[in-house]
């Protein structure tokens, strides 16, 4: 089986002789197209989980901030700390995505917003209309949204 058609029938099994035809040097038998493909695939997933986890963090930090007497507040905290670490770990992993992270986070707000009016059944004009928190912000770990206007 060439390994062109095994990248679309069995791809675990492409993996594992993609790996071993590189750790062996036979570059003339890799399946250089799919495994490019493969490669950028992975740097996309560094990105996206980069814009998830700041959707999930903006989500708690708008409703830290427009709902402050919901019960769940602890839980909303414990997300927040969380996602800020898994966030500094994933930008310390990955530092070429800190030059990314402006445009990922206005992104991330928009999502997080219509997420954050479903979550909360608020008006959409409740929430700001773009970004309310800088970067430092954001991931500084004693940040906190108050509900003082």
């Amino acid at each position: 089986m060439n390994t062109q058609s095994l990248y679309e029938k069995d791809f675990y099994a492409w993996t594992v002789e993609t790996a071993n035809q590189l750790r062996s040097r036979q570059l003339n038998k890799i399946d250089i197209d799919h495994l490019a493909e493969e490669v950028e695939s992975m740097g996309a997933s560094e990105r996206r989980q980069l814009q998830s986890r700041l959707e999930v963090l903006l989500i708690h930090l708008l409703k830290l901030k427009y709902q402050p007497e919901y019960q769940h507040k602890g839980s909303w905290l414990r997300t927040v700390r969380e996602q800020r670490k898994r966030l500094k770990d994933l930008l310390n992993q990955n530092p070429s995505l800190k030059s990314k992270i402006e445009v990922i986070a206005l992104n991330a707000y928009s999502y997080a917003k219509d997420s954050a009016v479903y979550e909360t059944g608020l008006h959409m004009n409740t929430f700001p209309t773009q970004l309310p928190y800088t970067l430092e912000q954001i991931l500084d770990d004693n940040f906190y949204p108050d509900n003082e206007e």
